[in-house]
């Protein structure tokens, strides 16, 4: 895996979904200007970016503890809609496929204990609208409304839907063992 290390302000846009999948696409741009596949290996690149609509704003990274708190105390009780938007470039073909998961999120009613001891665990500082299901989050999200890889930051059935777009099947990624015991790639580099 690559990061793409794409400013994210760069991009400014009242819509959700429309600032995932351009984000989407700069990271997945920004990792092609720095790949030099081998000619006999077939290279995908998928680039993907999360946002957090709530209340009519759209919630990104949190700038700092406090803003990250501050948004807490907002979503704790209520529900948001989660937007990841996915880039998927097939490098030898020059073609590309994109589109944007949303699933909505339901958030407990955390107490204000609850919120200070995550926000100082720094989980909530690296990713979108400030918090995870993956992670210490988890326990703080009562339920979801769709595919939980979206709010993850990769929807699987979204990228088996992508690849079919490119000519592609999901079982194309999977690593096989041919007869023998060796191991076999049969897409080469897969990078996101």
């Amino acid at each position: 895996m690559l990061v793409s290390g794409v400013d994210e302000s760069l991009v400014v846009t009242e819509r959700a979904e429309e600032l995932c999948l351009e984000l989407a696409r700069l990271k997945a741009q920004a990792v092609l200007t720095r790949l030099n596949p081998a000619a006999d290996q077939r290279t995908l690149v998928i680039g993907c970016d999360s946002v957090l609509a709530f209340d009519g704003e759209i919630l990104g990274k949190p700038a700092d503890a406090a803003d990250a708190t501050r948004r807490w105390l907002r979503m704790r009780g209520r529900s948001g809609v989660l937007h990841s938007g996915h880039c998927l470039v097939d490098v030898a073909a020059g073609r590309r496929a994109e589109a944007v998961a949303s699933t909505t999120v339901h958030f407990a009613d955390i107490s204000d204990d609850e919120i200070a001891a995550y926000v100082a665990t720094g989980e909530p500082l690296a990713v979108a609208g400030a918090f995870t299901i993956d992670g210490l989050g988890g326990p703080f999200v009562e339920r979801i409304e769709g595919d939980a890889g979206t709010v993850v930051g990769l929807s699987m059935p979204l990228l088996r839907r992508l690849l079919a777009e490119l000519d592609l099947r999901i079982t194309d990624l999977w690593t096989t063992v041919a007869p023998g015991g060796q191991t076999v790639e049969p897409l080469g580099n897969v990078r996101s």
